[in-house]
């Protein structure tokens, strides 16, 4: 059998084109000869592909970069070691095209989910088997409370792709926002089509979501179609993301509509903007305020991500002119710590994009 024929052999056994064979093999010789003290400083090597007659070619490089000269390099006995190692060649240079396919491959995927099959867990990052390759997720990508097991299968979110000696570094993560996001885009048909658009997205991961959503269709609800019938569609989101609660709400241009929508299921009265300052004030009556805050701050907080507005949250106390305390994060903290009150839990570690008043120490739950 010819080397041409051999090496055809070859690439069609593993699937590869034969001149990408050809030039891997072109390179891990190389690599080969640039190991030997005698080795040119800048060299290419040249296989001819029908005889398998290998050459090494010097070249002579001017500052730019550009071929000056070159000449005929191959030592003396560089065709015996070639020959001698001529099976391992050929396997290196299968292995070199499998690693950059790999990598083209993920790196192409970047910014999207995948399943994968836990590997391994320790505590700083979890590996997963996805398919043609490994990926890590270290732990600052890892949901707090949930404790992976070897041989669980969870979705991922592919945040980067790094390419090394031994094929590509993939780097998942079940924190990022946009795993919310695509996983609406898989249970969602209207979303994968274009006739729904997530418009804005805030996240709490392993707590609590909340999506805004916009439809390029008047005849297409864009909520209705993310809840799907009888919730079916946000129940698989939220099945995927271990209860993670998730809250659809109609994104709009009009950022009081925008601002009433994110603080959903609260029911706002009013809604004052500073453009200034890029700061929202909302009243909301005092059984409605615990709601628009949420439990520690979480519903107001995510509203405020959601919309880009600083909001500070009033009851209508303030509108009656009664004396009204603005409750700060830390001294909620030191409140709670010294009351043991777990009802004023749900405004703790309100974010500085959130300022929270109300008239007394009232129960808050939400």
């Amino acid at each position: 059998m010819s080397f041409r024929d051999a090496l055809g052999a070859m690439a069609q056994d593993e699937n590869i084109d034969v001149m990408e064979l050809l030039n891997a093999l072109a390179n891990s010789m190389l690599k080969a000869y640039k190991k030997r003290p005698d080795a040119a400083e800048d060299a290419e090597v040249e296989i001819n592909p029908e005889t398998g007659e290998i050459k090494i070619i010097g070249l002579v490089l001017d500052a730019e970069g550009n071929i000056t000269d070159e000449w005929d390099a191959t030592p003396a006995d560089f065709g015996r070691i070639v020959a001698r190692n001529a099976r391992q060649n050929l396997l290196d240079a299968i292995a070199e095209i499998r690693r950059r396919q790999m990598y083209e491959e993920f790196f192409n995927r970047e910014g999207d989910i995948v399943s994968g099959t836990v590997q391994q867990v320790n505590n700083r990052f979890t590996l997963l088997d996805i398919g043609k390759a490994e990926a890590l997720m270290p732990q600052a990508e890892q949901i707090n409370f949930e404790h992976a097991t070897e041989g669980q299968r969870i979705k991922v979110y592919i945040v980067e792709v790094r390419k090394t000696n031994k094929g590509p570094s993939i780097v998942v993560s079940r924190t990022h926002p946009a795993l919310v996001a695509k996983l609406f885009e898989i249970e969602v048909p209207e979303i994968a089509s274009g006739l729904v658009e997530i418009k804005a997205l805030a996240r709490e991961p392993g707590h609590r979501s909340k999506v805004a959503v916009a439809s390029n269709d008047p005849q297409v609800d864009p909520v209705g179609a993310c809840v799907g019938a009888r919730g079916s569609r946000v129940r698989n989101v939220t099945n995927e993301l271990r209860n993670e609660r998730v809250d659809i709400v109609p994104y709009s241009d009009d950022p009081v509509e925008f601002i009433q929508a994110a603080l959903q299921p609260a029911r706002i009265r009013e809604v004052r903007l500073d453009e200034e300052t890029g700061s929202a004030t909302v009243i909301v009556n005092d059984q409605q305020l615990s709601l628009a805050i949420g439990k520690e701050g979480q519903n107001a907080r995510l509203a405020a991500r959601l919309t880009g507005w600083r909001i500070d949250i009033r009851s209508d106390a303030d509108e009656n002119g009664e004396d009204l305390e603005v409750l700060e994060a830390e001294e909620l903290a030191v409140e709670e710590a010294e009351y043991g009150d777990e009802s004023l839990a749900a405004t703790e570690e309100v974010s500085e994009d959130v300022v929270v008043e109300t008239t007394d120490e009232e129960e808050v739950t939400e």
